[in-house]
């Protein structure tokens, strides 16, 4: 599955932003849907995930209350909403899709993820 990632930008602290995944290639809903976000000089960690149907979100303890995760398999996309940014929040942000088993902390783990997106840079200024 191709991934492609958009909607990142600058925005000021306690500022929204809305990112969108475009998913093609292969049956969308097949796929557990993740974000993750990476920091100049630090490692790529987990942000989000929602399972097949949608029906089930998973946060990081970080943005838990602030960040949501939707997702249309109509339309094979999967968005993040971003509210109360933070200027920690300042990453490249990225959309990835795993095919297998959906269970805590596995989806946590960015190797088990199959297909990434470009990335899309995320700027939160003070």
């Amino acid at each position: 599955v191709q991934l492609q990632a958009s909607g990142g930008g600058l925005v000021q602290a306690g500022g929204s932003l809305r990112l969108s995944c475009a998913a093609s290639g292969r049956t969308f809903s097949d796929y557990i849907m993740g974000w993750f976000r990476q920091a100049p000089g630090k490692e790529r960690v987990f942000v989000g995930a929602i399972n097949r149907s949608g029906s089930n979100t998973y946060y990081a303890d970080s943005v838990k209350g602030r960040f949501t995760i939707s997702r249309d398999n109509a339309k094979n996309t999967v968005s993040l909403q971003m509210s109360s940014l933070k200027p920690e929040d300042t990453a490249v942000y990225y959309c990835a899709a795993d095919r297998g088993m959906l269970a805590l902390p596995r989806i946590k783990d960015r190797r088990v993820y199959d297909y990434w997106g470009q990335g899309t840079q995320v700027t939160v200024s003070s």
